[in-house]
């Protein structure tokens, strides 16, 4: 069983949008930081995006800064992440992660993940 579930992900053009969201299954997630990552094939998974439990802490990596936003709603039990100007180097896996201490751009720091969803952008 997972804790959280990514949901959201598809195919889009480049220039394109999408919203990713992230459910706490067995979690409640108003109690937990939240992270995004995403692994490509071959590649290392990265750290996107993180909100702090109570939403008033975010960081981005430079990569994605400006582009994408990370929010949540702990009354829907849901963490987003809105993603604009999408470029093909975005093509990736991207998994939400639940950690009760630590909000980070780090997948060591985070103690529950979710399966993932595939978000491609291609033309």
């Amino acid at each position: 069983q997972v804790e959280v579930v990514e949901s959201g992900g598809g195919l889009v053009q480049p220039g394109g949008s999408l919203t990713l969201s992230c459910k706490g299954s067995r979690l409640s997630l108003e109690y937990y930081n939240i992270g995004w990552f995403r692994q490509a094939p071959g590649k290392e998974r990265e750290g996107v995006s993180c909100i702090s439990s109570v939403g008033n802490t975010t960081y981005y990596d430079h990569s994605v800064k400006g582009r994408f936003t990370i929010s949540r709603d702990n009354a829907k039990n849901l963490v987003y992440l809105q993603m604009n100007s999408l470029k093909p180097e975005d093509t990736a896996v991207y998994f939400c992660a639940a950690d009760p201490l630590r909000v980070s751009l780090f997948t060591s720091d985070y103690k529950f993940w979710g399966q993932g969803t595939q978000v491609t952008v291609s033309s």
